[in-house]
């Protein structure tokens, strides 16, 4: 007779799910925050709005950002002048571009991290595609699916308006994929292009003018698996637990409608605090199994919604200033890429371990965490445990 739970143990992976591979991409074109308020206000034809310019300076200075990639050039904007007027009705120019250029910067970031995995693209088993805009059927990860060569076979997921919570999202998507099916390789992919978001100024919508001063264009790849093979995959993080909730009585805080214009959003400026009143709880939560309080003993891995997010998080829990170093390079480097961004401080961290001669993946330490946040609010957790750096030489 035929016992169903030795089946479904057989179906099951042994160990935990674990990243193996890292990759990220941009645009070519890279922007510098100190001129950009010039060229956005003149490429909008926009620089008769003298007192809204020099508030949008006042943004960008203190954004803490220096250079952010934009797939939007100014000839591009010349041929879609809609794009840059406020309102204007856009929405199937921003489509295609969106439907053909997000698949493609996710193509890169993925390339990447097939090459740094080693293995060949035909184990991939699974696909997840995360992304704000290009909403289109077939999907992007159909459309990505065809410019890797993947496997007809590969089972795919598609995540569309998710937000800045998302890297987090499809992490933890990816782990229950990885260790409920024996021998999985799970490639993630996020893609984000603000094509969707870029507007002229207004006067009376200074959330989007904030949106226009700090996102940025990017797309970030990983691979996980659980049980890696050993002397081929490579280890970095080991996914340990992942859990989301819904900060209660906020789901106006950060908000986006598309529309004909475009994704119009909305951010209080309470966001920043909601979210560090919060995340003592999530922390809790994740890290009493552990037996885990001390916060400084942590790795971080923080997404860079802001400075005003990145200081209130490290003022309610009394974070060593270092603990959050890696959140702010990525967000001057290249400014608030929504999902992707956590991925890129992930990425980052394991260079950085590796280069200082640290002993583990996650800056010497044992333990970490990942946070992503966004509309909802939505809190994304995910506790980390790094390898030993000499075990993947």
């Amino acid at each position: 007779m035929v016992d169903i739970n030795t089946i479904r143990r057989t179906q099951r992976a042994c160990g935990a799910a674990t990243v193996m591979a890292i990759g990220t991409a941009n645009p070519p074109n890279s922007v510098d925050q100190i001129n950009y308020p010039d060229y956005y206000f003149r490429i909008t034809k926009s620089d008769h709005m003298t007192e809204l310019k020099e508030k949008f300076k006042r943004m960008c200075a203190k954004s803490m950002i220096k250079t952010r990639y934009l797939h939007l050039t100014e000839d591009l904007l010349k041929k879609n002048p809609n794009l840059g007027a406020y309102k204007a009705p856009s929405l199937n120019a921003r489509q295609d571009i969106l439907v053909e250029e997000i698949p493609k910067l996710g193509k890169e970031a993925a390339v990447k991290a097939i090459q740094e995995w080693g293995q060949p693209k035909s184990e991939i088993t699974h696909l997840i595609f995360c992304s704000t805009g290009g909403v289109d059927t077939p999907g992007a990860d159909f459309q990505l699916t065809k410019l890797l060569g993947l496997q007809l076979s590969v089972k795919r997921y598609m995540m569309y308006q998710q937000g800045c919570f998302s890297g987090g999202m499809v992490l933890r998507l990816a782990k229950d994929l990885a260790e409920n099916n024996r021998g999985a390789r799970v490639l993630v992919v996020c893609s984000e292009i603000t094509v969707l978001t870029f507007h002229g100024p207004s006067s009376t919508n200074l959330d989007s003018l904030l949106g226009q001063a700090i996102f940025g264009d990017g797309a970030a790849a990983v691979i996980v698996g659980a049980d890696p093979v050993i002397g081929i995959e490579k280890p970095l993080f080991k996914i340990v637990s992942a859990s989301q909730t819904i900060i209660p009585d906020c789901g106006d805080a950060i908000d986006g409608h598309l529309r004909e214009e475009g994704l119009i959003f909305h951010l209080q400026k309470t966001v920043p605090e909601l979210v560090s009143m919060n995340i003592k709880k999530s922390l809790e939560e994740a890290f009493e199994p552990l037996g885990i309080s001390d916060w400084n003993s942590l790795f971080w891995i923080v997404h860079p919604g802001g400075p005003k997010i990145l200081n209130q998080v490290e003022l309610k829990l009394n974070l060593e200033p270092e603990k959050l170093a890696l959140s702010r390079h990525v967000l001057s480097e290249y400014g608030n890429m929504s999902g992707a961004c956590v991925l890129f401080v992930l990425d980052k961290m394991r260079t950085k371990s590796v280069q200082e001669g640290l002993q583990t993946t996650g800056e010497g330490l044992e333990w970490g965490v990942l946070f992503g946040f966004g509309p909802g609010l939505t809190v994304e957790t995910l506790v980390l445990h790094s390898v030993l750096i000499h075990d993947n030489s």
